[in-house]
């Protein structure tokens, strides 16, 4: 009796996880997604297939949850309509996108409504020293609100400073929100700053909260990766910069102090940036800011500055980051220079990188020697040896952790801001990028760059096919995962 029984339930678990398995394929097999990311899926489902169904379940599909979705879809029209109306306030819009530029831009306009827009100011801010001091300073300027919205707030050093700015700004009466990303910020919200803000009247939240129940619901390593600041309606910071002090921010990872920049902007693209943070605050919260902002352009900016928000993230633009990518390393024809701390590309990424060497243009990729990331590391080793064959110049910066995130192409125009050259960023995460139409701004990153160059050291073809066997085969493995990291 008992035999049949043990028989019985065998035969009911078999035929369960068996469903499951098959369940499971069927569905990766019906997504439309690039073909690299669904054989990935299958492979670690039938490799491991217990393991391999629950790491389907809980993080193979978006899913950001039912609320979101629907302040997504509520949100879209009104938030369109806006920036509409304020774009025909603008005085002096009438300019030519250059040529080299104008793929991107009218991808980025048919994407998600974002007009390029000409008459603002840039200042390029290279020190941790220099970004916080100027961000406390334009927040103790403030007259009537700060909004910041930020992957990582890690307490300590400079950072506080920033803290007991908001603080004494929300007790003067300037409205004071923060964004924060619950994973990236764990242990600044397991610190006694949200409570102190909270009491002091600055409005803090918990951006795409993670946790055991939510999983049933939501994905939970969808990221909010953005950095950006606006205060009073005119002046907006972006970059690659998280709200920390690097001389306080892991020190323990072995791998330097990170290294950074922002870009502080005021002009006619402020509040665009502007209305980037409000919709973010209405998708966590449901409250709408969008009607407070009665926005009159700066008269006193009659430079020619040309800049363009390209948003992106999950439900937004589908992969227009990544077409924007792959258009502006298309359009290069001289020198093309990508900097990044994260380096997982897709297929046609390598491609067009490859494709760009091959036609004469001087590709410079700049990455750091170490990252705080082995996985990502033996992954993003993995794609060196047909890069380097192809004549991309791989140069590995042993200064620091180098974490800005630029793509600059000839001496025309840049994409700057948060997104790493990895699937995620281009997939997963909540980013923001600037699309830079200047040749004077350019000359400063250009410069930027070379100083980033000077202190790296160039990667050989030779040399690098001289590696040990044993990390070609950790390369050649998490290759194999590239499409899931």
């Amino acid at each position: 009796m008992n035999d049949y029984i043990y028989t019985v339930a065998g035969w009911l678990l078999f035929a369960a996880h068996t469903s499951l398995v098959v369940g499971v394929t069927f569905r990766v097999i019906m997504k439309r997604r690039p073909v690299g990311v669904s054989l990935a899926w299958l492979a670690l489902i039938f490799a491991i297939p217990v393991l391999g169904v629950a790491t389907y379940i809980l993080f193979g599909e978006v899913r950001l949850g039912r609320k979101r979705a629907e302040r997504a879809r509520a949100m879209y029209r009104p938030h369109a309509d806006w920036i509409n109306v304020l774009v025909t306030r603008f005085p002096g819009q009438q300019f030519e996108v250059s040529d080299q530029v104008r793929p991107i831009y009218e991808l980025v306009k048919a994407r998600f409504n974002m007009p390029m827009l000409s008459g603002n100011g840039m200042t390029l801010l290279q020190q941790p020293a220099d970004i916080l001091s100027s961000l406390r300073m334009d927040i103790e300027r403030a007259r009537s609100s700060c909004y910041l919205e930020f992957y990582i707030w890690h307490q300590g050093g400079m950072a506080d400073g920033i803290a007991h700015a908001l603080m004494a700004a929300a007790r003067r009466g300037v409205d004071c929100r923060v964004l924060l990303d619950s994973v990236g910020s764990a242990d600044f919200f397991r610190s006694r700053w949200p409570a102190r803000l909270k009491e002091a009247g600055v409005k803090v939240v918990e951006v795409l909260p993670v946790g055991a129940f939510r999983v049933l619901f939501e994905r939970q390593d969808l990221r909010m990766h953005r950095k950006l600041v606006v205060i009073d309606d005119d002046v907006a910071y972006t970059g690659s910069m998280n709200l920390v002090d690097p001389a306080c921010f892991k020190q323990d990872a072995g791998v330097g102090q990170w290294v950074d920049i922002m870009l502080r902007i005021r002009g006619p693209i402020v509040p665009i940036i502007w209305s980037l943070f409000v919709w973010d605050w209405e998708m966590e919260t449901g409250e709408r800011l969008l009607e407070q902002l009665e926005y009159h352009p700066i008269s006193c900016l009659d430079n020619q500055l040309k800049l363009q928000l390209l948003p992106s993230g999950p439900f937004m633009g589908g992969d227009a980051i990544s077409q924007s990518l792959l258009c502006a390393v298309y359009q290069a024809r001289r020198r093309l220079v990508l900097i990044t701390p994260y380096f997982v590309p897709d297929d046609p990424l390598v491609a067009a990188l490859c494709s760009a060497a091959d036609r004469g243009v001087e590709v410079q990729l700049l990455l750091p020697a170490k990252n705080d990331s082995r996985m990502v590391n033996h992954a993003c080793n993995a794609f060196f040896d047909e890069l380097l064959h192809a004549g991309v110049e791989i140069h590995l910066y042993s200064a620091g952790l180098l974490h800005t995130k630029c793509v600059l192409v000839d001496h025309q125009f840049a994409l700057v801001g948060t997104v790493n050259l990895d699937r995620r960023s281009f997939w997963l995460n909540f980013e923001m990028t600037l699309l830079i139409d200047d040749g004077q701004a350019m000359g400063e990153l250009l410069q930027l760059a070379d100083r980033y160059l000077a202190d790296a050291r160039p990667l050989s073809w030779l040399e690098w096919r001289q590696r040990p066997l044993r990390k070609r085969l950790l390369e050649n493995l998490f290759y194999l995962l590239s499409p899931l990291l």
